[in-house]
């Protein structure tokens, strides 16, 4: 069964890919796959609805199963910022470090805990038929006064997860991916795709 990851973002199916490397049927592609696809605005006020967005959109347009994420960092002592707004925080163009210093410069005045933070993913399972899943995974932390580590990508850097003491940067991939918040709400999923490879299977 071939499944469409609707992201372009390399680190993104980087993970994704590791995650379902227990599902031998399926057949990952990705968007890099479909140059020509033009994704939707992402003009949700929620990562609920910017992944049921980016998931119904792709299942339609390239006719097969489609996953979709939308996930970010929210800081409730900034009003939930970055929020869905993390990826372009300071800016529509900005880089992953960019928007990291913006962050930290905003957080200069807080102390523990109101540096605490969670990373929250939304993931959409859509098919071309109309059907949809959608589930939510969360991963709570603190935000550290500078960056740390070398690994990872977005605000992982500065995100230190509690009971570990590292950043995500720091902590190894492996491990990344069993705790993180994509890795919670995937397995929230993992059911329900497996239904679909197993209808798959009987009905091809």
């Amino acid at each position: 069964m071939q499944l469409v990851i609707a992201s372009r973002n390399i680190h993104k199916i980087r993970e994704f890919r590791a995650m379902l490397k227990s599902s031998p049927n399926l057949d990952i592609l990705t968007l890099i796959d479909f140059p020509n696809y033009q994704p939707p605005e992402e003009t949700g006020t929620s990562f609920e609805e910017n992944s049921l967005l980016k998931a119904t959109h792709a299942a339609q347009a390239l006719q097969r199963w489609v996953l979709a994420d939308d996930s970010g960092l929210v800081i409730p002592a900034l009003n939930g910022a970055p929020g869905v707004f993390s990826r372009r925080f300071a800016g529509a163009n900005a880089t992953d470090k960019e928007n990291r210093l913006k962050l930290l410069k905003e957080m200069l005045h807080l102390q523990d805990p109101l540096r605490q933070g969670y990373f929250e993913c939304s993931i959409t399972l859509a098919s071309p038929d109309g059907m949809k899943k959608t589930v939510k995974g969360t991963c709570e932390g603190t935000i550290a006064d500078q960056e740390r580590g070398s690994k990872g990508f977005g605000y992982d850097p500065i995100f230190v997860k509690f009971e570990y003491g590292k950043t995500f940067a720091e902590i190894e991939e492996a491990i990344k991916n069993r705790i993180s918040h994509r890795r919670k709400a995937l397995d929230k999923l993992l059911p329900v795709l497996e239904t679909a490879l197993l209808d798959k299977c009987t009905t091809s």
